[in-house]
């Protein structure tokens, strides 16, 4: 959002479908075959639960309103055609309107195993199953709500709640770790690294969270762990605005990273 980028989307025609190349099918089931393979026994039920609602194809991409159909018979949610990176406030308004955005582009062959940018793998498949949950989906209608009616720089705030749930969230279950967020499941390098003995993960505390930098471009040092999906439903009924005021008072702890020009990628 807000930077420049070398993807464009493909424009949908007058059905909302879009006419993607062979190149780009292929792409799709190479990221298809060798993600779900990985997943398995590693994100959690709800999601998987979600991918067999929505049942993608393996052999070419999925066109929107075909999972927008599903997704509105499960949450009500659908998903919203964007042009690549979109303004933040577009970001909240259309999830405060349970409109998911995807950009219409998938990323280039050299780019399989990392894109900084979200394309059509990642939000489809990172992010739209776990939209088939109720829990899930009003937790993320409500960040959009709020992050419409926040400030600028309440927006960042808010941001690391995304970024360490929505995005990059683990959630403790009875059969182990597992992976809900989507910004893991896309990801073929962070679903191993996600669950290994590298990075810290510490239990979910909303302020703690609020007061954690991140990074995009590196391997995440810290995850936060959530101990069922009902915790987000229940967060999106508290006041989170005001744990944001709580956040800001006591400041940001110190980034788990080096400095970005030191820092490997």
């Amino acid at each position: 959002m807000g930077k420049g980028t070398d993807y464009v989307s493909h424009q949908p025609d007058e059905r909302g479908h879009v006419e993607y190349s062979d190149a780009e099918h292929e792409t799709w089931s190479i990221l298809m075959d060798r993600q779900m393979s990985l997943i398995q026994g590693k994100a959690c039920d709800e999601y998987m639960q979600g991918l067999d609602q929505l049942a993608f194809s393996h052999d070419h991409i999925p066109q929107l309103p075909e999972v927008s159909a599903k997704l509105r018979k499960a949450t009500g949610w659908e998903v919203a055609h964007v042009p690549s990176l979109i303004p933040f406030s577009q970001f909240f308004d259309l999830l405060a309107n349970k409109r998911f955005p995807a950009a219409t582009f998938i990323r280039k062959r050299e780019e399989l195993d990392y894109l900084q940018e979200p394309d059509i793998f990642h939000e489809l498949f990172g992010h739209t199953p776990l939209l088939t949950n109720p829990y899930f989906a009003e937790f993320t209608h409500t960040y959009g709500k709020l992050g419409l009616a926040a400030s600028k720089e309440d927006r960042i705030f808010l941001a690391r709640m995304y970024w360490f749930t929505v995005e990059f969230g683990l959630i403790q279950t009875p059969d182990g770790l597992r992976i809900y967020g989507g910004g893991i499941l896309s990801s073929i390098g962070e679903t191993d690294y996600c669950l290994s003995d590298k990075p810290q993960r510490k239990p979910f505390d909303i302020v703690d969270v609020l007061r954690t930098p991140y990074r995009i471009d590196i391997m995440q040092p810290i995850y936060y762990v959530i101990d069922d999906m009902k915790r987000l439903f229940d967060l999106a009924h508290t006041d989170i605005m005001a744990r944001v005021e709580e956040a800001k008072a006591l400041g940001l702890f110190p980034p788990a990273y080096p400095p970005k020009d030191t820092a490997a990628a």
